[in-house]
């Protein structure tokens, strides 16, 4: 997560940026002027999640990769499991999206 600022107006944007978009740095240059922006924080995107899952109203569970359960979970979603904000009823869904549990078409 990086937080940049405009030079002149000092309006803030935070992005969220993959290894690869921080090393070319192109977010850097604000497209519609051309201006050189000013990076005023960089921040892990884990780091910033572990400081603010809070405000978010979220709970944070360590996943450990010591157990044969952790290690599939762990490889299978790349480090970061999910982040569901309520519940999910698969019945209501289904119901919603008109899916039959009885029609063999609607599974893939």
């Amino acid at each position: 997560r990086v937080m940049v600022q405009h030079p002149s107006t000092k309006e803030q944007d935070p992005l969220f940026l993959t290894d690869l978009e921080m090393e070319n740095g192109e977010f850097q240059k604000d497209k519609s002027t051309g201006v050189t922006l000013d990076v005023i924080e960089k921040i892990d995107f884990l780091e910033w999640l572990a400081d603010n899952y809070k405000t978010y109203g979220a709970q944070m569970e360590f996943v450990t990769d010591r157990s044969q359960e952790g290690a599939q979970f762990v490889k299978g979603f790349g480090g970061i499991g999910g982040l569901l904000r309520w519940q999910v009823n698969w019945a209501e869904m289904d119901d919603y999206l008109g899916i039959d549990d009885d029609d063999d078409d609607a599974w893939i």
